[in-house]
């Protein structure tokens, strides 16, 4: 198996993520359902949801992206993440493109899913940097990004237009260095939830 270009599958308690497929068209249509009135992100639905895998798969092809499909703790199909902007040779990867369910969002499964990707991304790919995007409006992402303990690097004025949406992005990383310090304080996190039942 090649880390760079095989989409691996990543087990936890609360959640799982597998390579996604096209078998799972209707499935992510459903956990999508809901989302639509995001304006930070671009939200596959019926009428693009083909163009959105296909874009995807390109990436896949091209080297530059690994999609995963979110499944929860019962195995149910909860969204989407992935790995994407991987550069091998500067030994870099972005986690992104993350949508979920509302009905597991606030719950332990994204700091979960972060972890794996996380452990992945330094323990397996071996980069020297992740780096995660969002929307500057996106409040509530910025604070789960930062819980996690990445470092704020700037914002991109004018970046991306979503639904009509000038959006500027924050971009925030964390150094292979700084992956010991990270991966404690994410463990620590994910110890509270078990202690909270999440």
């Amino acid at each position: 198996m090649n880390p760079w270009r095989d989409v691996p599958t990543l087990s936890g308690r609360h959640v799982t993520l597998r390579p996604m497929t096209r078998a799972d068209r209707a499935d992510l249509l459903n956990a999508f359902e809901g989302l639509r009135r995001l304006f930070h992100t671009t939200v596959p639905d019926d009428a693009n949801i083909d163009a959105w895998m296909d874009r995807i798969e390109n990436d896949v092809a091209a080297g530059r992206g690994l999609p995963f499909t979110v499944l929860d703790a019962g195995g149910r199909i909860s969204g989407v993440t992935r790995f994407l902007r991987m550069s091998k040779a500067h030994r870099r990867v972005e986690i992104g493109g993350t949508l979920y369910a509302p009905r597991v969002q606030r719950t332990g499964l994204n700091t979960e899913a972060k972890y794996m990707l996380l452990r992945h991304a330094f323990e397996a790919l071996d980069v020297h940097c992740v780096q995660i995007r969002t929307d500057f409006l996106n409040h509530a992402s910025r604070r789960a990004i930062e819980r996690l303990g990445a470092r704020f690097d700037g914002v991109l004025r004018g970046h991306l237009i979503l639904n009509g949406h000038m959006r500027d992005s924050v971009v925030y990383s964390i150094l292979a260095q700084e992956w010991p310090g990270v991966r404690r304080n994410i463990e620590l996190l994910m110890a509270r939830y078990e202690g909270e039942g999440a």
